[in-house]
């Protein structure tokens, strides 16, 4: 009697690495290998269907969909955006922060098949192989790890000549831009990507302009959360954040590149297209600039700086970032309102907000035209006290011959 094969759940995505990782494991390892993709909301049905089948081709014992786009949007975009995260002030962390959530939910259903294994594609020179390898190693530490590209040193060309020894025909023709499409926007890279002096080309983009005319948009927040558009009410968050990318798509909104430090320690470029979430976070930071406090505004900006580089870094499972999230959660009580964007090709104005906790609407006075709430000599005392420690310190400056000012 044949001994009973090794179980093995392999994280795939239908591309090249994974595809590869199917027959290696399964003719050169001897495993019976389980496929499993989890959806975080950046596939159709189609392409999800397409994926399965691929599965099925490669010879795979068996192909799971593990979709798990609300459970990303509640445990990590809901914080994101409550942050205003926008890694080096310019990427809203796009696919990066799917990963974890991918992982998460792999290795979930490795346990739940029984396997012996699990699988990536990840290659040895990004940061996903540190994302998938971290959450594996905490959440099931038995479970051997077992990543074919990365541990053979694989060229592309390789593993396409190993395919068609073993029977498998596809188109694998290199594109010329790695895209990889998800809710929180799309990274594209390539080519231009790799050199420092060049960007990318507007065909490069996934979406094209075809939208000309100006256009109003209107973004509904209820402590902190987007629940309408253009008044249209959403009760799932997950529809209204594709419902704005619909829309800021069209104008080409969100394009950028972004220039990084990656967890191994070396620069990395992308470029990305991310309409949805760059227009909710700039309507977001300016709703929250008339309901939020000066300290909180402060506070809030430090520690979402700290969740965004920590979600990127794969750092999801370190208990500080349930900590985060409280505070994040906490500061966005009155984070109510309506804010009116002008949306234009390749640009947008924010116009203005509605909200019953503005803050610019007090009876204490309005900027730059009359003060109600106190008088002329109570701000001469104000400022009288304001200036001691300054006084004293540049009066002592002077006393022993020295400015700070280069006099």
């Amino acid at each position: 009697m044949d001994e009973k094969k090794k179980k093995v759940v392999l994280a795939f995505s239908g591309g090249l690495d994974t595809s590869f990782a199917v027959k290696y494991l399964s003719e050169d390892l001897g495993y019976e290998v389980h496929t499993a993709i989890a959806n975080t909301g950046g596939f159709s049905e189609e392409e999800l269907e397409a994926i399965a089948e691929k599965s099925k081709k490669l010879g795979a014992a068996s192909h799971a969909t593990l979709d798990v786009t609300d459970d990303y949007y509640n445990r990590s975009i809901k914080y994101m955006i409550a942050g205003n995260v926008l890694r080096n002030g310019t990427y809203p962390i796009s696919v990066s922060s799917e990963r974890i959530f991918q992982a998460l939910a792999t290795i979930d259903y490795a346990k739940k098949i029984g396997a012996d294994a699990i699988a990536h594609g990840s290659t040895g020179a990004g940061n996903d192989q540190v994302r998938f390898d971290l959450t594996f190693q905490i959440m099931a530490p038995d479970i051997e790890i077992i990543t074919p590209t990365r541990d053979l040193t694989l060229t592309r060309e390789y593993e396409i000549d190993y395919l068609k020894k073993h029977g498998y025909e596809a188109d694998f023709k290199k594109m010329e831009y790695s895209i990889n499409k998800g809710l929180w926007g799309t990274s594209v890279g390539g080519k231009e990507t790799l050199k420092s002096e060049l960007t990318l080309p507007d065909e490069a983009y996934p979406s094209q302009v075809t939208q000309t005319e100006p256009e109003t948009l209107k973004i509904t927040f209820d402590k902190g959360e987007v629940v309408k558009v253009n008044g249209k009410e959403f009760d799932n968050k997950v529809d209204a954040i594709r419902e704005i990318e619909k829309i800021g798509s069209k104008f080409g909104i969100g394009r950028d590149m972004h220039i990084g430090d990656t967890i191994i320690g070396i620069k990395g470029r992308v470029g990305f297209e991310a309409a949805a979430p760059i227009l909710i976070i700039a309507a977001h930071k300016m709703l929250e600039k008339h309901t939020l406090t000066k300290w909180q505004q402060y506070w809030k900006d430090q520690l979402g700086t700290w969740y965004g580089m920590f979600l990127h870094e794969a750092q999801y499972l370190e208990p500080v970032m349930r900590d985060i999230e409280k505070m994040l959660e906490s500061s966005q009580r009155n984070v109510t309102g309506t804010v009116e964007i002008k949306l234009r090709p390749l640009s947008y104005t924010l116009v203005g907000v509605d909200s019953p906790f503005d803050l610019m609407k007090t009876d204490f006075g309005e900027y730059g035209e009359i003060n109600k709430a106190w008088t002329a000599d109570d701000v001469k005392g104000f400022t009288t006290i304001l200036s001691i420690p300054m006084k004293i310190y540049h009066n002592n400056q002077k006393k022993n011959g020295k400015s700070d000012l280069g006099e």
